[in-house]
């Protein structure tokens, strides 16, 4: 995958900072004492003074790429590539520079500093994940990159305000704004035309007026969720950040996805940075080729994450309620294809995301918190 840096004057300024307080506290490679919290990654170079410029320290981190082997995502044995696989890395986007004098070890040093946001060189297992993927340039574009959010035609990377943005009328349960092409139901109904009634109490749990349902308190399941579960006993798959994160062997329409999750303690995963997006976006690329479903009901290759779209808000939401601050969609998504009101990791798009019918069966992955997962660990 190809892509270009912006510019940051933000990171530069950390940058320079770092570098001035690893001057001063003799550090080593302060690019592997990354803040996880920022999602910034680092690369660092020390030179005797003039002897080489920030171009050329740049040129030697890209070089590190003849000890880097792709296809296992290691380097050459007693090697470095960190600095490659983070200036390459995939969905970085930003990029800002320091560079200072330092005197060090009884002569002048030139050290130079580089922030990248989102940061890289992410492990899973123990192991790096792979910085790009393989295949056409801008294989892993996102919508956030073209600068389209709006469910409209997409051409060119450009938002089109479709011909006929409507077609569509509701019933006598709500009246549709012609504005949004939305049907605002009246109370007690939800559903795309206002179409569905509800008369949900949830018993142990937080009630969702847009889709009908229960958000279960963890620990409880079940339709009102009523049901007192036990928390599962198996390992996680993936874990990030403390968190877990499991993936489901079978295939259910996301509603049912979303209640399998809950019975086990969780809930359907939400992504809330690149980070964890790299890292289950590698995962289920690596799964994929080890690991199919063989159930008949089984319609695609893709997993359910924990977002819906909210017609009556406008937005997309997660199961909880909060408004995301982080999207991967990919180019050209979402579209509203088919009314997809769930949101699913496509395999088609390097699982990036995809609005989807909520009725298709797919596989999907439940999380659990740190809090959640010290109970049945």
């Amino acid at each position: 995958m190809a892509h270009r840096l912006e510019w940051s004057e933000n990171l530069a300024r950390l940058a320079q900072l770092r570098a001035g307080a690893s001057c001063r506290r003799n550090h080593q490679e302060p690019w592997a004492q990354r803040e996880e919290e920022e999602e910034i990654g680092w690369n660092y170079h020390s030179s005797p003074v003039g002897t080489l410029s920030v171009s050329e320290i740049v040129d030697l981190w890209f070089r590190e790429a003849q000890n880097y082997h792709y296809h296992t995502g290691q380097c050459k044995y007693n090697t470095s590539c960190q600095h490659y696989t983070q200036l390459v890395w995939a969905t970085t986007s930003k990029v800002g520079c320091g560079k200072h004098l330092c005197f060090q070890n009884g002569e002048w040093m030139d050290i130079v500093i580089c922030a990248y946001s989102p940061g890289g060189n992410w492990e899973i297992n123990g192991r790096t994940i792979i910085p790009y993927k393989e295949g056409a340039s801008c294989s892993l574009c996102t919508s956030r990159m073209s600068g389209c959010f709006k469910s409209w035609d997409h051409r060119g990377g450009l938002c089109e305000v479709p011909r006929n943005p409507c077609r569509m009328s509701c019933s006598n349960r709500g009246q549709l704004n012609v504005s949004s092409c939305r049907c605002e139901c009246l109370p007690g109904f939800t559903g795309r035309y206002c179409q569905v009634r509800c008369s949900v109490q949830c018993i142990h749990g937080k009630y969702r007026e847009e889709e009908c349902s229960c958000m279960c308190n963890v620990g409880y399941g079940g339709a009102l969720c009523g049901e007192k579960m036990e928390f599962p006993f198996h390992t996680c798959d993936i874990q990030i950040d403390g968190d877990c994160f499991m993936v489901s062997p079978e295939a259910d329409t996301y509603y049912g996805a979303k209640s399998k999750c809950q019975e086990r303690g969780g809930i359907l995963a939400q992504i809330k940075n690149q980070k964890v997006q790299d890292i289950l976006a590698f995962y289920l690329s690596q799964l994929e080729t080890t690991n199919e479903v063989t159930d008949p009901d089984f319609e695609t290759r893709n997993f359910w994450i924990g977002l819906t779209y909210k017609m009556s808000r406008d937005s997309f939401r997660w199961d909880s309620g909060e408004l995301p601050t982080f999207y991967s969609f990919a180019f050209g998504q979402p579209d509203n294809q088919g009314f997809g009101n769930c949101v699913e990791l496509q395999f088609s798009s390097a699982f990036n995301w995809n609005d989807q019918r909520c009725k298709t069966r797919n596989r999907y992955i439940c999380q659990f918190s740190e809090k959640h997962v010290a109970q049945w660990a």
